[in-house]
């Protein structure tokens, strides 16, 4: 048996406890571990050079990781004290997860479906309004620009789209009940074409794009096999589309026949056309999406025309390359599609308070400077700084106690930060202070650099009292020495598990999802 790892966790003043008692939680038997305290209290406040001016790494260290929310450079650091060197993750409840303590690494990187993206007015618009569209839906994840037309609407340019998009490299489908307008679109270089019946087939053999084939209508399977027979026979590729019809005009009824299709043509492409519920359905469309891409994943669907008409399907390309890929790896692992991530959950997060209301009292008798400090457990949400700590659900009723009133820029900045992190209480979402609410595939997500502290912004940047939070605040690293108050740097070092475990604190799992941390509270 090889010899447990020893990591090194390099932390600050007030992360130090609740790091000992996750770290006292790890098993001996794959890790001993040692705490680096750099002696500052922010630790998500150290710089690259007072880590290598402060920290000794013990003997025998084998890895080191750092706060997720630590700017400093791994690499330099890793250079440094010639030793692997990782950011960890941002909560220390994260940690054992992290470490691949409760479930496999996955990776979201793969999938096996293919997304039809339909600009439904393609018609309408101009060849270049309709290669900006296709260029922006292939940004967001589609496979294919589909050109849909328009009954009783001429388009005239669509040999020029078609080229347009090929041009930039984009797959094209045409998506027409005209049959002129199919045959135009193919003979300009267009890769597919739908809809094609058993009445219409003949185009399929005039041209090298490929077919979607339909049924005659939605409940005459039969027709659709005559279909996908003759193109059996002929040795030519082809997509078969059963139709999902809309719910109670055939939704079930519907379902049942691709389950059908399926059955009796194990081995064909088929195509789910998924708008019919997602538009037509004024539900939230990410868990339908997420539902159909389920569905598609055991059926063995490899394609998907979606279409985005109305504002609460905006996300739809977004949310359907999401659930391909989590449905993907947990089909691979044979698995429930739980702990793949939280792209699929934009309001509710499956562990939202990383941290107790008395662990949250024990941060706030450690704090020595005016500051405040926001965050949210399962009894509301806390303020906090060396004069007061006070706990509540209302982000409105807080300004009184919080003597800010002479201050309207931080006032401006608290309210802000208030009512997001209300925000997060009520939907059960976890709260960082001065950190975006995190929605899942529902928004973009800001790219950061995570070597480099953020720039002050205009509201903070003139005003030093009572601003910024403990822990993620990278803005007062400009006006603030981090090292002002600080205590001599230690290292502890441990191993095993913890005499006397808090059983409310101790970490639940989770899985590391693209290098993001997803914690599981439901693995029982």
């Amino acid at each position: 048996m090889s010899a447990p790892e020893h990591l090194v966790f390099i932390t600050g003043k007030l992360a130090h406890a609740r790091l000992e008692k996750v770290a006292a939680t790890l098993p001996a038997e794959r890790f001993t571990w040692s705490i680096a305290d750099a002696g500052v209290k922010v630790a998500a406040l150290m710089t690259e050079e007072i880590i290598k001016r402060r920290v000794q790494m013990p003997e025998g260290a084998t890895r080191i990781v750092l706060p997720g929310r630590c700017r400093a450079n791994p690499e330099a650091l890793a250079q440094h004290f010639g030793l692997p060197v990782e950011r960890g993750p941002d909560e220390i409840v994260d940690l054992p997860a992290y470490l691949g303590l409760t479930g496999r690494k996955v990776d979201l990187s793969r999938h096996d479906l293919r997304i039809f993206s339909e600009i439904v007015n393609a018609s309408k618009m101009t060849p270049d309004q309709i290669l900006a569209k296709g260029l922006d839906l292939a940004r967001r994840g589609a496979d294919v620009i589909d050109l849909g037309g328009l009954p009783d609407t001429q388009f005239p340019h669509l040999e020029d789209s078609v080229r347009a998009l090929k041009g930039a490299g984009l797959k094209v489908s045409v998506d027409s009940f005209s049959l002129d307008e199919l045959t135009r679109g193919a003979r300009a270089g267009a890769d597919f074409l739908l809809s094609l019946n058993e009445e219409t087939l003949d185009l399929a053999f005039e041209t090298d794009a490929v077919p979607i084939l339909v049924p005659m209508r939605p409940d005459d399977l039969p027709s659709l096999d005559r279909a996908i027979e003759r193109m059996e026979r002929a040795g030519r590729p082809y997509m078969a589309d059963p139709i999902l019809e809309p719910i109670h005009f055939g939704f079930v009824d519907s379902i049942v026949r691709y389950r059908e299709i399926r059955a009796r043509w194990p081995n064909i492409e088929m195509m789910m056309g998924t708008g019919n519920l997602t538009e037509l359905t004024e539900a939230d469309s990410l868990g339908v999406t997420a539902l159909l891409v389920g569905m598609c994943s055991e059926l063995a669907i490899r394609n998907v025309l979606i279409v985005q008409v109305s504002n609460h399907t905006r996300r739809t390309v977004e949310e359907h390359d999401a659930a391909r890929r989590v449905m993907y790896a947990a089909r691979e692992d044979a698995a429930l599609p739980k702990g793949y991530g939280r792209e699929l959950l934009a309001l509710h997060d499956k562990r939202p308070f990383v941290q107790t209301s008395d662990e949250i009292a024990a941060l706030a008798a450690e704090v020595r400077d005016p500051n405040y400090r926001i965050a949210v457990a399962e009894d509301g949400i806390h303020v906090y700084n060396r004069d007061r700590h006070t706990t509540g659900t209302d982000a409105m009723a807080f300004f009184p106690e919080l003597s800010v009133e002479s201050d309207g820029a931080h006032a401006f900045y608290l309210g802000g930060e208030l009512t997001k992190a209300e925000t997060a209480f009520r939907l059960g979402k976890r709260y960082v202070q001065d950190e975006p609410l995190d929605w899942g595939c529902a928004a973009d997500r800001t790219q950061e650099d995570t070597t480099a502290f953020k720039a002050a912004g205009p509201t903070k940047a003139a005003h030093t009292k009572h601003s910024g939070p403990e822990a993620p605040a990278a803005e007062r690293a400009i006006r603030t020495d981090p090292e002002r108050d600080a205590a001599p740097p230690r290292t502890e070092t441990g191993s095993g598990t913890a005499s006397e475990r808090d059983p409310l604190s101790e970490p639940k799992g989770g899985r590391i999802v693209c290098g993001r941390l997803v914690p599981d509270e439901d693995r029982n």
